[in-house]
Parts: C-alpha cells; sequence; structure tokens
C-alpha cells in the first residue's frame, strides 16, 4: 500500500495527469492520495465539475481529502456519509472520500487524526449576504475599487471553520487514542506553526489554538498541512505542501 499526500488543489487536478505524475501508473486502488485541504473538486454543481470527480474516480489510485477554507460547504453535505477505515467520511464517488474532522483512520497499519477548516485570510472587506436589500449596491461598489471581500454561501461558507461538536469529536477519538497518532493531516496550522507558514493576513483563531494544543499533546512522527501555499519543512516534524507530492516512507 501506497499513501501519497500533496497540498491545495483548488478544484485543479492536473498535477495527477500521467505527464506531471507518471508514477501513477505503478499504483491501485489499494493505494491513497491524501490531499490536505482546499479541495476545491465540489464548488458548483456543474456539468464541468461533474466530469473532474468521474476523472478522479477513474484514476489508479484513491483520492482522499479533508477540508479547506475554499469549498462549497452547503454541497458537500449533502453527500452520504459512512464510516470507513476507523473514521467517518463522505463519500464523493466509490474511490472519491472526504475525510471528515476529528476522525481517526488507520491506513496500512498506521494512525491519521484528519481536522480540516481554516479561517479565510482574504476577506479583509467583508463577507457579503445575498439576502441583504443593498446586496447589489455594496458588491458593485466593493467589486469597482478591487476590494478582497466574498459572498456567503456563493465564495464563502461558515463551516470553514470547525463547530462546537466537531471538537468534542476530535477530543473524544484523540482520548481513544491515548493522543498518540503517526500522522496528523490538517489544512491550516497550529498556532506558533503558522506564525512561521503564514504572513500577518492569517489570524490565529479557534481552530488554529486547538490545534496547538494537539501539537503540544499529542505524540505523532509527522503533521501535513496546506492552505499556505508553499513547500517547506518546520522545526523537522510539520511538512507544509502545495503542489509537491510527496509519499510516506513504507
Amino acid at each position: 500500500m501506497a499513501i501519497l499526500i500533496t497540498g491545495d488543489t483548488h478544484g485543479d487536478f492536473s498535477r495527477f495527469t500521467k505527464k506531471k505524475f507518471p508514477e501513477r501508473k505503478n499504483l491501485t486502488k489499494n493505494d491513497y492520495m491524501i490531499i490536505c485541504g482546499d479541495f476545491g473538486g465540489v464548488w458548483n454543481d456543474s456539468a464541468e465539475q461533474e466530469n473532474n470527480l468521474d476523472w478522479l474516480e477513474n484514476l489508479p489510485f484513491t483520492t482522499l481529502f479533508i477540508t479547506g477554507n475554499h469549498e462549497n460547504y452547503d454541497l458537500l453535505e449533502q453527500f452520504p456519509r459512512k464510516e470507513w477505515r476507523g473514521g467517518m467520511v463522505r463519500q464523493i464517488r466509490p474511490s472519491v472520500l472526504n475525510l471528515m474532522r476529528g476522525q481517526v483512520f488507520e491506513l496500512d497499519g498506521k494512525k491519521f487524526f484528519t481536522m480540516g477548516g481554516a479561517s479565510c485570510h482574504d476577506v479583509q472587506d467583508g463577507i457579503l449576504d445575498p439576502d441583504d436589500p443593498l446586496f447589489a449596491i455594496k458588491y458593485r461598489r466593493l467589486n469597482r475599487r478591487g476590494a478582497y471581500f466574498r459572498v456567503k454561501h456563493y465564495s464563502w461558507w461558515e463551516q470553514e471553520l470547525p463547530n462546537e461538536k466537531e471538537y468534542q469529536t476530535a477530543r473524544e477519538n484523540l482520548n481513544k487514542n491515548n493522543w498518540s497518532m503517526d500522522y496528523i493531516i490538517t489544512h491550516c496550522a497550529p498556532t506558533s506553526i503558522q506564525k512561521i507558514a503564514g504572513n500577518e493576513t492569517h489570524e490565529v483563531n479557534a481552530l488554529t489554538d486547538f490545534l496547538e494544543e494537539v501539537s503540544q499533546k499529542c505524540a505523532f512522527k509527522l503533521w501535513f498541512f496546506g492552505h499556505y501555499h508553499q513547500n517547506l519543512v518546520i522545526k523537522e516534524k510539520y511538512i507544509l505542501l502545495y503542489g509537491q507530492i510527496i509519499q510516506l516512507a513504507e
């Protein structure tokens, strides 16, 4: 079993083509490609989206992803939930699975803790509500001046950050496993690591603080994350991924 990990895809899966990823010829559905959030493959319920998901389904490996901040959560939540390898997933296709928050999965005898989500950092000028009577006026005004804003249920979803139930589930599952994991998969980083990986637009929030708690209490080998759009190793154990694909050592 091969386990590979990569960073944000934002709906662009060209890194998995034969030309860019010839190693895929040696993989099977028993091998896993984990995407560290901002999957972006479930976005607008279009024919193009369905074709892209079908293309992923037809790849030789199984695609696993956690959520980031750039996901259409309204659409994602319509997919069926099921138990898979010890944790809960949403099944997008038979071999395209969303690893849900606060879960522990066993792959190849290794334990993986998953906690997707992150806060959008490109909303300095606000989040508009389409139900606001002044929405059209505000949208035009912000758009004219090139402002950084998003629209609720169109380009921004409040589910980008975990809710209290998801934090509770995470703690319960970590407790069951004595706060000991082989690998941790998140989209954003613990607060102390974000200060190295991010910039002033990436603010501390409840999720980065929770991940900081995990980083202090949990024993783990390696922590993989995306979100900050670069490839970087921090303090030897924290692996920030973007376009790079790496394979875990067997």
